[in-house]
């Protein structure tokens, strides 16, 4: 099959996808499209509960409604390409169509992660500065913090785009993944890749870990606050507002600092494809029923939403 897919145009990839197990890609397209449909649904609801319900108008779910969005746009730029592939013998993607998927993944991708910053930060006024809270989260700076995020994200996938769209692809054209990400493009590469390696890995660190600091230091504030407060219940009731956003955070940076956060000569796609299920298709569907089956005033918008539909 691989011999068959090399003679393929010049101006084509080769997707392998997750499996090369002809008898898997079935069973595989079944559970990846059960997994994108609960994705986009539960997000989907997280959405309308939020901006059905006027109590849910605020900062925390401003920033919550904008992260289940960018969720649906980051899973569709990958998975439904995916399960057509599954499902096809060709498993070819265009040069340019997949140049258009790495700056659509990268811009979504890391939207969501300056999201994620900007709900620590919310998290970290209401805690420690309540009294100023609705001046410093204003909605003026709520909006002007999403649109930061998006034009940050949108630059640095517009200048990994043309960095990657410099390089001579003279060899094999067979990507091993399932979708067109930045090392298993570049290992496939004619030319010489070092600066190039340099320039990712660089520049992926400064984008990445601005806002995975910026959350530590939030939280590094966030339990000095919480261990001033006297009383087990005080400290409990503080905290547990961030328990959410904590477990997201903590899948969705987990899986990227182990898949990107190396020299591409230590980066194996067999060995890493399960930390990249888990950031590109696993935490966008778990993220919903995170944010709802422990927070009361999201349970009481869906239940809300739901009285709504069925009136």
């Amino acid at each position: 099959m691989e011999n068959k897919n090399l003679s393929s145009t010049t101006s084509d990839f080769i997707l392998l996808g997750i499996s090369y197990n002809p008898h898997l890609q079935k069973p595989l397209f079944a559970i990846f499209l059960i997994m994108y449909l609960i994705t986009v649904l539960g997000n989907v609801l997280i959405i309308l509960a939020i901006h059905s319900d006027t109590r849910l108008h605020t900062p925390m779910y401003f920033f919550l409604s904008n992260l289940s969005f960018m969720d649906i746009c980051f899973t569709t730029v990958i998975v439904p390409k995916m399960l057509v592939n599954l499902l096809s013998e060709t498993k070819s993607i265009a040069y340019v169509g997949c140049l258009v998927q790495m700056y659509f993944f990268m811009a979504f991708g890391n939207t969501d992660s300056y999201l994620l910053a900007s709900m620590a930060i919310d998290r970290l006024v209401a805690i420690c500065n309540p009294f100023h809270y609705d001046v410093v989260m204003s909605p003026r700076r709520c909006l002007l913090m999403l649109l930061g995020s998006c034009t940050i994200s949108h630059l640095h996938s517009l200048l990994r785009v043309l960095l990657m769209s410099r390089l001579s692809f003279c060899g094999s054209h067979v990507i091993k993944h399932y979708f067109c990400d930045t090392q298993p493009v570049l290992k496939l590469s004619c030319s010489d890749t070092s600066s190039s390696q340099i320039v990712v890995l660089t520049e992926t660190l400064a984008v990445i870990s601005t806002p995975f600091l910026c959350i530590l230091f939030s939280y590094l504030r966030i339990i000095i606050a919480v261990l001033r407060i006297p009383s087990a219940a005080g400290k409990w009731k503080a905290f547990s507002t961030c328990g959410s956003h904590l477990t997201v955070v903590a899948l969705f940076y987990g899986s990227i600092i182990y898949v990107y956060f190396r020299p591409l000569s230590m980066y194996s796609v067999v060995k890493d494809r399960v930390a990249t299920v888990m950031y590109t298709v696993v935490t966008p569907m778990l993220n919903p029923f995170i944010y709802s089956l422990r927070n009361q005033d999201m349970k009481r918008g869906l239940r809300k939403l739901k009285d709504r539909i069925h009136s």
